[in-house]
């Protein structure tokens, strides 16, 4: 499951005089091994469009397919084992349990789909070792700074080897340096295993270095493809 696909995507918060249409008629289809960011000033419908996407929340009309699949022919239990099975989340906020360790957050996802424990910790440690972070392991959250938090909750969306990665903010909470290593490590892990990303930024620097930037304006994308060639130099500074 990496290509996804939107036809007329559209989404409505309100009734009457209080409706807000955070997506209108939004078409963009997303190849498989891309890296995608999506920008545009807050209210844009940047969240929206990615909740959608990883199934989070029913659009009010319009198509989202995963693979041809269409997500409207999906029940809640479906579109649940779907997520769980291929598709990861980063967000701002970490969303890291305080309670249990960095393996254990790592290994997190594994509740909801199953799998093989040992491979997954075996590829846990692979990703603690890939983020500099092995000597971690069994640290909490609390004892954690935020570049390190985001590094453990980036391993967390790929420990069960989704084909598609969905980011919200990845790099709001990080400074420069930190958010430009962990993109460095997505874009490594895209590169090398063909995992789709998709992550919604207000850095431009950032989405810069990506493949492609889809530009969203009152829930209408303005513009879609690649970087323009002034912006990269100055991202990669």
């Amino acid at each position: 499951m990496a290509t996804i696909q939107t036809l007329g995507l559209s989404k409505t918060y309100g009734k009457g005089e209080s409706t807000v249409k955070a997506l209108d008629g939004v078409n963009v289809t997303i190849e498989q091994g891309e890296f995608v960011a999506i920008v545009g000033r807050s209210g844009s419908g940047k969240t929206t469009m990615l909740d959608c996407m990883g199934l989070l929340m029913r659009p009010t009309s319009g198509v989202i397919t995963l693979d041809g699949i269409d997500a409207r022919t999906l029940n809640d239990r479906q579109r649940a084992e779907l997520r769980s099975r291929h598709i990861g989340f980063i967000f701002q906020e970490f969303n890291l349990l305080p309670t249990m360790t960095a393996m254990e957050n790592i290994l997190l996802p594994l509740r909801y789909s199953g799998g093989d424990r040992k491979a997954a910790r075996t590829r846990a440690e692979g990703f603690l070792e890939e983020v500099g972070l092995a000597q971690r392991a069994r640290h909490r959250p609390t004892q954690m700074s935020g570049g390190e938090q985001q590094r453990i909750a980036i391993a967390r969306s790929l420990i069960n080897e989704p084909t598609l990665v969905l980011g919200d903010e990845p790099m709001g909470e990080v400074d420069t340096d930190t958010a430009n290593a962990l993109l460095g490590f997505m874009r490594r892990i895209n590169a090398e295993r063909g995992v789709t990303f998709v992550i919604v930024t207000h850095d431009l620097d950032l989405a810069a270095r990506t493949d492609r930037v889809i530009r969203l304006r009152d829930g209408h994308v303005i513009s879609d493809g690649r970087p323009s060639a002034q912006a990269a130099p100055q991202a990669a500074a």
